[in-house]
């Protein structure tokens, strides 16, 4: 009889460490899927991110060569006006420099 309730004894031993083997693996399996899940949803909010980052990237640069755009001509309307204010400053001064080209050169000196 004392046999027979070790041999039941161990039995009962070997079923539970059997049992608990079976809940380590399936928590083990359980992490695993989870850590499996996290990372894709990790990878999943980086490209959210980097979307979101590229089309504020892209909205920057789009509104910088818009204003590229208004810079250009605010730029050849400040090169117009200097060209046009050069052409009044010469007409003015043009018969002034020519008088003066001419006493210089018609003028000898020895």
């Amino acid at each position: 009889m004392a046999l027979r309730s070790g041999q039941n004894g161990i039995q009962l031993l070997l079923g539970a460490e059997q049992e608990a083997q079976h809940i380590v693996n399936a928590a083990r399996t359980a992490k695993q899927a989870r850590l499996k899940q996290a990372k894709e949803e990790a990878e999943k909010e980086s490209a959210e991110f980097r979307t979101q980052m590229e089309a504020e990237f892209q909205r920057k640069v789009a509104e910088s060569s818009g204003d590229s755009g208004a810079n250009v001509k605010r730029l050849e309307q400040e090169t117009n006006a200097k060209i046009q204010h050069l052409k009044t400053e010469a007409s003015r001064i043009s018969h002034d420099v020519i008088q003066m080209l001419l006493r210089h050169v018609t003028t000898v000196k020895n």
